[in-house]
């Protein structure tokens, strides 16, 4: 994940001269995440919509598309006031209003303290660059695309849906608690940070690696924790947050670095606007600002950057309103060279490829009526899944087939070494 989001982040910095096409994609894309989204809050079923986190769209869960509306917003209010064509610029105000209706149904606290903190951090930069953009034609349209997102926002509001809040007024309930970490679910981040923090302190340099956090949090984490599952497992294979989550897997130094890779681009986005060419590229800078907000508030308080759709779109859209970098240099390599950097990323795509193949057909096999024998096909397909592992050993152990029901479960709790159910099978089986 993070290999791939810097090479995003490269190449669109290093195509600045494709940056309103790539812009322009990133706000497309959001704003298809969106139309899913709310075409599950009005009622469209699929099955590619799940009701657990509802209205997720084909995303899965609302939080997901409000994170990345919210990172978008910045890049399609671009695209839509220095747009070449009347047509687009109508096209960016009807797609900002899907954004925003989007954001208020999420009920994402996150998405909600990012697009504040995005007003609050650019206001300043948007009065300073008001020559840039006070013209009767930008004017213009960043006015009407301010007026699209009230709209979106109140029609979001106004209008019947098919989500069953809890709530009377579950908007107004939403807005009154978004800074509120005492109760729910915020209480619970603060524990889980808390937690996971402790296990920062105990592997401060390098942390306990990428991907390691559910792993660990077991053994950090005290008795009857919210996080946990009713397994004993964590109920996310992630922390609600990219900060804690790169503080506790990579480390200090990693945390370190890409905070000041933020910083850089902030600084470097509000700063030196007389070398800057024309109007457009001074407005590209402002959406870069509000851009970086947007992805370091909603990474505080949820999984961002860990996830790809999210990642990529944000360092797609951050590498894109970057630019140019002033002291670009062209890195000559001789064919021999070429060849064996080709070769070498050739050859982990393959094992990427057949790596993920492996864990599709272990899906598909599991998926198969769920018997016993899709479920030993499953692992030994993927024998790095703790879940297919400690299920096989659970089906041998009612079965009384404990030599069988061993080796599975011994497996698993290699995997997870701290977890109590597949301690519960060997102890079970003697």
């Amino acid at each position: 994940m993070s290999l791939s989001s810097a090479l995003i982040f490269w190449c669109a910095r290093s195509l600045h001269q494709y940056r309103r096409l790539l812009l322009a994609a990133v706000a497309a894309a959001a704003i298809a995440a969106a139309i899913t989204s709310l075409l599950q809050a009005y009622g469209h079923e699929s099955e590619y919509f799940t009701l657990a986190r509802s209205p997720g769209g084909t995303l899965g869960n609302r939080n997901f598309v409000a994170h990345l509306s919210a990172i978008a917003l910045p890049s399609a209010l671009w695209v839509t006031v220095t747009a070449r064509r009347q047509v687009s610029a109508a096209m960016g105000y009807a797609g900002i209003s899907l954004l925003a209706a989007t954001l208020v149904l999420s009920r994402s606290r996150a998405a909600w303290l990012a697009v504040a903190a995005c007003v609050i951090v650019t206001l300043i930069p948007l009065l300073v660059s008001r020559r840039h953009w006070g013209s009767k034609l930008v004017g213009g349209r960043l006015a009407r695309s301010l007026l699209g997102i009230a709209i979106g926002g109140l029609l979001a509001i106004v209008l019947p849906n098919d989500l069953n809040w809890k709530s009377d007024s579950p908007y107004l309930d939403t807005a009154r608690n978004v800074a509120d970490y005492t109760t729910g679910s915020g209480r619970g981040r603060i524990a889980q940070y808390r937690n996971s923090l402790e296990m920062a302190k105990d592997n401060p340099v390098f942390g306990v690696a990428p991907g390691n956090w559910p792993v660990r949090y077991v053994r950090f984490a005290p008795r009857g924790d919210k996080s946990l599952a009713a397994n004993g497992m964590t109920a996310n294979p992630w922390p609600s947050s990219d900060w804690i989550a790169f503080l506790s897997e990579r480390g200090v130094i990693a945390v370190i670095a890409l905070l000041g890779v933020f910083a850089s681009l902030f600084f470097g986005a509000i700063t030196r606007w007389r070398d800057l060419p024309d109007s457009d590229t001074v407005l590209s800078k402002v959406a870069l600002t509000a851009t970086l907000v947007a992805t370091t508030v909603v990474s505080a308080f949820d999984a961002v950057l860990l996830l790809p759709a999210s990642a990529y779109l944000a360092w797609l859209a951050i590498g894109a309103a970057a630019g140019e970098r002033r002291s670009s240099r062209e890195l000559n390599m001789s064919p021999k060279v070429r060849g064996s950097i080709g070769a070498a990323v050739m050859l982990m795509m393959l094992v990427a490829v057949t790596r993920s193949s492996m864990m599709v057909t272990a899906m598909w096999s599991v998926g198969r009526g769920g018997t016993t024998a899709g479920w030993v096909k499953g692992a030994l397909w993927d024998p790095g899944s703790y879940r297919i592992n400690l299920r096989v050993a659970e089906l041998y152990l009612n079965r009384g087939r404990c030599a069988r029901a061993r080796p599975f479960a011994r497996r698993a709790l290699a995997l997870f070494p701290h977890a109590a159910a597949p301690r519960r099978v060997l102890r079970r089986c003697g």
